[in-house]
């Protein structure tokens, strides 16, 4: 909470040296006329207001137009940081279900699938060694 007592502190402070400033006139002793911050002897303050621009409908329409292009634009720079990071998180999933693979065949135990006939079937140490060595390649391929 302070520190937005301190920002709303700064901005009224800062919008109170814009009100305070002051612009003043004055000619000199050859007639040429000065303009400054300062006042000097004679000087009168003039007061200054800022020039409204209206646009006309073409601009007005080309700033739309331009809104809109490069609004569609930042949308699809959106879009496809989106589907740059659902990739890069979809490669994640990946290579964490790759890893987990290969710590469980290096866990040991009895690795086995089920024949025609529904009877298990064991992996040999030999077949285990290969699929660890198959697993380990496509870690180091495709996880880097």
């Amino acid at each position: 909470m302070p520190l937005r007592s301190f920002f709303v502190l700064c901005l009224l402070a800062g919008s109170l040296a814009i009100q305070a400033a002051e612009i003043y006139r004055w000619t000199d002793a050859e007639g040429r006329v000065h303009f400054g911050q300062r006042p000097e002897a004679g000087a009168e303050p003039i007061e200054v207001r800022p020039q409204v621009v209206e646009r006309d409908a073409v601009t007005r329409e080309r700033e739309a137009r331009a809104e809109r292009y490069f609004g569609a634009r930042r949308e699809e720079r959106q879009a496809e940081a989106r589907r740059q990071a659902e990739r890069q998180a979809q490669h994640a999933r990946e290579c964490e279900a790759l890893r987990e693979r290969l710590a469980r065949l290096s866990r040991g135990g009895r690795y086995y699938h089920v024949d025609e006939q529904g009877g298990r079937v064991y992996y040999s140490d030999e077949e285990l060694a290969a699929a660890r060595r198959q697993l380990s390649g496509l870690i180091e391929q495709r996880c880097g």
